[in-house]
């Protein structure tokens, strides 16, 4: 999930970030949308604005929080460096309080999220499906772990490790990137 934020002193910047995250490469970022930039921010700012309502407790520390994460300069290794991005208006407590009580619709999310145009490879969708597991070996009383099968730990091993495994579906871009389109993920049933 993408989520974007500006600050006037950084907004061309930041625009190329973002046209380039939510519209793909080589794609548009609506149907027709033929690079009209004003098209483009309107419905960023469309996304922007359902996505702050798909938090429905501590949305403004949550709808920050995600901004500092897009915009931080490099790889984020700890909550408390968020809280000095420029994006991140409060102090370090309300960063915490955000992620220990701040909540998400995910249904209204969900909703948000497919409304955004899909990328297509040769004018089709394409989409890839992994299952990865969440091992938590030591977490005896994790509720509902099952038994995840893990290759390759150590050479020619295969484990059975307990924890959680997750079903994704993304859609692919197109040529030789690392961005996807996460459309879905849920625990593997029983």
């Amino acid at each position: 999930m993408m989520i974007f934020g500006f600050l006037a002193q950084n907004l061309k910047t930041q625009a190329v970030a973002v046209a380039f995250s939510i519209a793909w490469l080589e794609a548009e970022v609506e149907p027709g949308a033929g690079g009209d930039q004003v098209q483009a921010r309107d419905r960023l700012a469309s996304f922007r604005e359902e996505l702050y309502q798909c938090f429905t407790a501590r949305a403004d520390e949550l709808f920050e929080l995600a901004d500092a994460v897009l915009c931080a300069e490099g790889p984020v290794k700890t909550l408390v460096g968020l809280s000095l991005a420029p994006e991140h208006r409060r102090g370090h407590g309300a960063l915490y309080d955000g992620l220990n009580h701040g909540r998400i619709d995910i249904a209204s999310l969900s909703v948000a999220l497919t409304a955004i145009t899909l990328p297509r490879l040769g004018g089709r969708i394409a989409l890839a499906i992994d299952v990865t597991p969440w091992l938590r070996p030591d977490a005896a009383t994790s509720p509902d772990r099952l038994f995840c099968h893990v290759h390759g730990r150590r050479k020619d091993e295969h484990l059975l490790i307990p924890g959680w495994p997750y079903s994704m579906v993304a859609a692919l871009e197109q040529g030789r990137t690392s961005w996807t389109r996460l459309l879905d993920a849920a625990v593997t049933a029983r």
